[in-house]
């Protein structure tokens, strides 16, 4: 758990065991408040987390997921059982999953096979009545005035949201800017399918340039200062990502073939692939190549089948 001002706490959710690959965010003021509860092996990590600061089980108010992959949204339905008091907040696209989880795990169980449960456990279902569907935008009281506004933006899953604090001007920012490795400064697009879409995507990095952030807090992982230039860095990346993928998806090529070309395209552009030790496997396992590339085939079909 690491402080970070203004009474937010980072918590290492611990991904499958993992450091350093999924993070919860603790906003403790008056309505204490936690933004992505990480999967759903992550559960007890997060409510041992909240008890060293003081937030027993009828303290936490409110539970945010910017959206509900479950490596952000998987311990919804276990917090929301250890918090009875809490409100589960999401964007009014996740709400029902997060009622009947069944759909949401049968997907996840075609991606992921045998590995779902080592890496994210299974999703349980929560009360409707505990649930706040948010629209386009919205408003989390934090207490004393403090306000969580949330704003869709949809580039990488059509039920994501930013969320930015009014007293301190963190903007959460799921993974809507891509992942980010505190490593070694490496920043790469999360363009999973079915949901990617480039122009929506960029339009969501220019929402967020545009709230005037001063600080980006990354679900993977942590928090950024020079919010500029990593958003700018955050549109390049899907762009150069997009462009490799747009070729290979002209010449007819297969999904192991695209994927081996944007990883020889992209490799100098990441120091974490140039360490020999568990840094690129990490970066690897946040923000798949595989993943990406799909998205990305996924979106090109869909919007110019003709040339495949």
């Amino acid at each position: 758990m690491t402080p970070l001002g203004g009474d937010v706490y980072e918590i290492d959710t611990r991904m499958a065991g993992f450091a350093g690959i999924t993070a919860g965010y603790l906003i403790l003021g008056d309505r204490p408040c936690l933004v992505e509860t990480g999967t759903a092996t992550s559960a007890p990590v997060v409510r041992d987390a909240l008890a060293s600061l003081g937030v027993g089980p009828q303290d936490l108010a409110t539970v945010v997921v910017t959206h509900i992959h479950l490596d952000h949204a998987g311990g919804v339905g276990d917090i929301a059982a250890m918090f009875p008091s809490a409100e589960i907040v999401v964007h009014e696209k996740g709400a029902r999953h997060l009622v009947d989880p069944s759909r949401l795990m049968a997907s996840a169980k075609m991606v992921w096979g045998d590995k779902l449960d080592v890496l994210f456990g299974s999703l349980a279902p929560t009360e409707a009545a505990r649930i706040k569907a948010l629209g386009d935008t919205g408003a989390i009281d934090l207490g004393n005035g403090r306000t969580l506004s949330s704003h869709y933006s949809p580039g990488h899953a059509k039920h994501h949201v930013g969320l930015i604090d009014s007293l301190t001007g963190d903007l959460y920012v799921g993974d809507a800017a891509g992942v980010y490795l505190p490593e070694t400064g490496d920043l790469r697009p999360a363009t999973p399918p079915p949901d990617f879409d480039l122009d929506t995507a960029l339009a969501s990095i220019a929402l967020f340039e545009a709230l005037g952030p001063q600080r980006l807090l990354f679900s993977h992982y942590g928090p950024v200062g020079d919010v500029a230039s990593t958003l700018e860095r955050s549109a390049e990346e899907l762009r150069v990502w997009v462009d490799v993928t747009k070729q290979a998806h002209s010449e007819g090529l297969d999904l192991d073939h695209a994927v081996a070309m944007v990883r020889d395209r992209t490799k100098e552009r990441y120091a974490a692939l140039r360490k020999a030790d568990a840094t690129a496997e990490h970066f690897e396992l946040l923000s798949g190549a595989p993943s990406n590339v799909a998205g990305i085939l996924h979106w090109l079909n869909r919007v110019n089948p003709a040339s495949h």
